[in-house]
């Protein structure tokens, strides 16, 4: 998705400040986390250019319609070093995948107005719930099938059922899943993201779906949300506005399936005989950043929207979503540092891509009876 940013070659100078003020912002947080920064900020230059140049690219006009989005282009200079000379000693401090991805996701928070989601009504909420939760059982069911651990089950769970990445990485860290599983888990959706943003409005088109259910369709099935909006407007405007409204609906579900996962772990999973599990545990395990992200959202639709309006709210999101680009494109960059290639093919003997595969088509068989169903106007007027 084009983050709203003018990206020009001769723009330097506000490069350099904006890049410096990411560095002192991102410095910040890994200093309360108690770390050096030193040998961040050695590193951390050449992480902002990469981003740049995967938003540069995105934002060039054939690549950028055929929706080639920066995610990709980022994700791709990472693995070209990870998998060719290798991510060099200097640069693996600057290596912040989750930092980079939950300052993106809390603003991401901001961007998800209630009063918007309420305006595809209850067929919105009821195709994410019914999407989400079937979906993702029956990947877990597979996985555990396929001998994955149920910690591995999960984060590929949340990945293909919720929103991809995010979900993932909360899922991950309310299992305290190995961070290869999580590396994998959103390696796959991105790797599945990009076809399927191509192919679903080129079949939606050939079958002649109204915007609506192209719209819900879209948005119930591809697991990112850059991904979504773009293929949302390869089919029509209407179709990538109802495409976001759904794909929005399942992100507010992140910090429940979040919540869930882990007072399951605690209370169930790993819980010992004759053990009284912990408050404290549970909000351990609990990804923080959902607070933020829920938080955001609170603050965007219940206080700055009846106190300043649409018009003036939208214009401080048109910010937000820049900045939330620049932090995306960071963190995929170190996503790609961070993955090898040949121990993703390695991990499960090929079986987690097998079981995320076929996740993936039962949610699209899933998701377009339900289109049809709730956004066809075959039982009652569309909602949007």
């Amino acid at each position: 998705m084009n983050p709203d940013i003018a990206l020009k070659a001769g723009d330097i100078p506000y490069l350099i400040l904006l890049g410096f003020s990411f560095l002192l912002l991102t410095s910040t947080a890994i200093l309360a986390m108690k770390e050096k920064i030193g040998s961040y900020w050695v590193g951390f230059p050449l992480i902002f250019f990469l981003a740049f140049l995967g938003l540069f690219l995105s934002n060039q006009k054939t690549v950028h319609e055929w929706g080639l989005e920066y995610v990709l282009w980022a994700l791709i200079f990472g693995l070209l070093i990870s998998n060719t000379v290798g991510v060099p000693k200097w640069l693996k401090p600057a290596v912040r995948t989750e930092l980079f991805i939950k300052i993106g996701l809390v603003l991401l928070g901001a961007e998800i107005l209630f009063h918007t989601i309420l305006s595809a009504g209850s067929c919105g909420m009821a195709q994410a719930i019914i999407v989400v939760l079937s979906v993702w059982y029956v990947c877990y069911l597979l996985a555990l099938k396929a001998g994955l651990s149920k910690s591995f089950a999960s984060v590929l769970s949340a990945g293909v059922s919720i929103c991809g990445v995010s979900a993932a990485i909360a899922a991950g860290g309310a299992v305290k899943a190995d961070p290869k599983e999580v590396s994998y888990a959103i390696s796959l959706v991105l790797l599945v993201a990009m076809p399927m943003l191509l192919l679903m409005p080129m079949i939606a088109r050939a079958m002649g779906m109204p915007d609506g259910i192209a719209g819900a369709w879209v948005g119930g099935t591809i697991d990112t949300t850059p991904a979504v909006v773009a293929a949302g407007a390869l089919y029509s405007d209407r179709a990538m506005y109802v495409a976001s409204i759904v794909k929005m609906s399942q992100n507010v579900l992140i910090g429940v399936a979040a919540f869930t996962l882990a007072l399951y772990w605690v209370l169930r999973v790993e819980r010992k005989p004759k053990e009284t599990p912990s408050p404290i545990e549970i909000w351990y395990r609990f990804p923080k950043f959902v607070v933020g992200f829920i938080t955001a959202s609170a603050i965007f639709s219940f206080l700055l929207v009846p106190a300043m309006g649409d018009t003036s709210v939208n214009a401080i999101l048109d910010v937000t979503k820049g900045v939330r680009g620049w932090f995306f494109a960071m963190a995929f960059v170190c996503i790609g540092l961070d993955t090898k290639l040949m121990e993703l093919v390695r991990i499960g003997k090929g079986k987690p891509l097998l079981v995320f595969l076929t996740a993936q088509i039962v949610n699209i068989i899933i998701t377009f009876v339900l289109a049809f169903a709730l956004f066809g106007g075959l039982f009652f007027p569309p909602p949007i």
